[in-house]
């Protein structure tokens, strides 16, 4: 078996491994060796089901996930506010957020991004109009909770995912 099939997907590897261990509550020789087991042997076992691993700009992903981690923390704080509040109107609406984003783990990302968010849920991805449908929990201005969606988090993704298309041939 080559190296590729058996570590082709190294953050999921980690992922499962860290995750086994805080299932585990413990570092003991023998939960440590069944994290690695765990980590190397599931992503092998479902090799055939997982997309090729796209690669991953890191920095553009750090700065993304602080800018997300920010933005929860504030939207959780905003949403109390709103859902407390003695004279809280809430104004709910739908905003369609149009995508430039091509790559399918990225579009997913975007969708788990906006959902994860206190006050926002993302409803569908409409693949064949390019937009996602969003729906806002307080929102006075769609037209430019898109523009910010688009700014904070799509804007970030492309520069994580997406290989810019004109840099290979400029040189003007």
């Amino acid at each position: 078996m080559n190296k590729s099939r058996w570590f082709s997907h190294p953050w999921l590897s980690v992922l499962l491994a860290g995750s086994w261990l805080l299932l585990q509550h413990t570092l003991a020789p023998v939960h440590l060796i069944s994290a690695v087991l765990v980590g190397l042997v599931v992503p092998r076992l479902l090799h055939g089901f997982l997309p090729a691993m796209a690669p991953v700009r890191l920095v553009p992903a750090v700065r993304l996930l602080g800018v997300v981690l920010w933005d929860i923390v504030l939207s959780n704080f905003v949403v109390a506010r709103l859902v407390l509040g003695p004279l809280s109107r809430p104004r709910p609406a739908w905003v369609t957020v149009p995508l430039a984003l091509t790559h399918p783990t990225a579009i997913s990302l975007l969708a788990s991004i906006i959902t994860t968010t206190p006050g926002t849920v993302s409803c569908t991805v409409d693949e064949e109009r390019r937009h996602i449908l969003v729906h806002a929990l307080d929102c006075s201005d769609a037209a430019q909770m898109a523009v910010d969606i688009k700014a904070r988090y799509e804007g970030p993704l492309l520069a994580i995912f997406e290989t810019p298309q004109k840099q290979a041939g400029d040189s003007a």
